[in-house]
């Protein structure tokens, strides 16, 4: 039982408000003693899980690097360019991301675009850029962040090797229904197109109401 002393530790760090990876690390270590591991072992474990998931503390690198972007005029540039393209609309520009994500997330790269990395600093001024005057920055705001996540959401499930076909594969064979990940993946391509026109309808619907209220 002295092995659920590491629950207590997780309950009065975070009730005291301390640091949250101290007091997973703190928990971890007193649940290790009460079982009678050996504290090098226990540091072996942390060390072993560190190098196991490394690629986790990228995202401590580049958020900083964005922020320095930002700092020195990563958005205004932003909406300059998109200020200088003529023809550009809100719907127009999120049209094209949204082809541009669905693609290669259906390669498999869905880390090349994403919300900290591409939204926030780059697609969502730009979107509020190309708005005409009177649109509602907060749904174009808004509807940026929708286009990303439907994007990567319908195109990622046609890349045969992500984790959403392989889950599917195993909980269709658990019901005695077997299927390759390619077929999973050739059904999945009907769905995107159809995520694509309804959300793309709504980007056009977006534009033409802007349009209705600048005039």
């Amino acid at each position: 039982m002295l092995v659920l002393l590491g629950i207590a530790v997780i309950a009065a760090g975070f009730l005291l408000r301390f640091n949250p990876l101290l007091v997973v690390a703190a928990s971890a270590l007193v649940t290790g003693l009460c079982a009678g591991i050996d504290p090098l072992h226990i540091l072996a474990a942390f060390g072993k899980a560190f190098n196991a998931n490394r690629i986790v503390t990228v995202i401590y690198i580049l958020l900083p690097v964005i922020g320095l972007l930002e700092r020195y005029g990563l958005q205004s540039r932003a909406r300059d360019l998109i200020t200088n393209l003529r023809g550009a609309t809100t719907g127009r520009l999120l049209l094209g991301y949204l082809l541009f994500r669905q693609i290669t997330a259906a390669l498999g790269l869905t880390s090349i675009a994403g919300h900290p990395q591409t939204v926030r600093p780059l697609i969502a001024p730009m979107a509020e850029a190309a708005a005409p005057d009177g649109a509602d920055p907060e749904r174009a705001r808004a509807l940026t962040a929708a286009t990303d996540n439907i994007g990567l959401f319908f195109g990622e499930d046609i890349f045969i090797a992500i984790g959403s076909i392989l889950l599917m594969k195993g909980v269709l064979e658990g019901y005695g229904i077997r299927l390759e990940p390619l077929q999973l993946s050739v059904w999945a391509i009907p769905t995107a197109i159809a995520a694509f026109v309804i959300h793309g309808t709504r980007l056009m619907l977006f534009d033409r109401a802007a349009r209705k209220r600048a005039s």
